[in-house]
């Protein structure tokens, strides 16, 4: 029962994680010059009827801090969790356990630090959030691909 629980919550949180690179795919066309445009606004995004919002418009203070405050709350709880489970595997020990365990979080951290640096200091930042967000969803795959593996086909869940 435990090791469906634990297959469910992996699968729902992959939904998640799927749905939000979707998310990411429409917003900044996964390209450099997108994930600018996103954060920094574009000049054409002139507003030429004062109820229509433009599409790409520089995203305020309250829009960044919000962004940041529900990504760093969530990914942190998403990899508590898939940590937890990842944890127990057999198929990747040492050093490289630790890393898939640590590195995400830490990402986490340098992604949505350096949306702001490319908001408020130079766009040259967003190869910083790609390399980051890369090895998030990287670390996201690999962790909860193992977990679910071990728990759908191990028999024992902890020796």
């Amino acid at each position: 029962t435990l090791k469906k629980f634990l297959m469910a919550i992996i699968f729902t949180l992959t939904c998640g994680v799927i749905v939000g690179l979707i998310f990411l795919s429409q917003t900044t066309n996964l390209t450099p010059e997108g994930t600018q445009l996103r954060f920094n606004g574009s000049e054409q995004s002139e507003v030429v009827d004062e109820f229509e919002v433009p599409e790409y418009y520089p995203k305020p203070v309250s829009e960044m801090l919000i962004t940041t405050h529900n990504h760093i709350f969530g990914f942190t709880m998403m990899f508590f969790i898939t940590g937890i489970i990842f944890y127990f595997n057999s198929i990747i020990t040492g050093f490289w356990k630790t890393f898939f365990l640590v590195e995400p979080v830490l990402s986490v951290l340098v992604t949505f630090g350096s949306i702001w640096g490319i908001r408020f200091i130079h766009e040259d930042f967003v190869y910083l959030t790609i390399v980051s967000s890369s090895l998030i969803y990287i670390s996201y795959f690999i962790t909860a691909g193992i977990s679910f593996y071990e728990l759908a086909f191990k028999k024992q869940i902890m020796e």
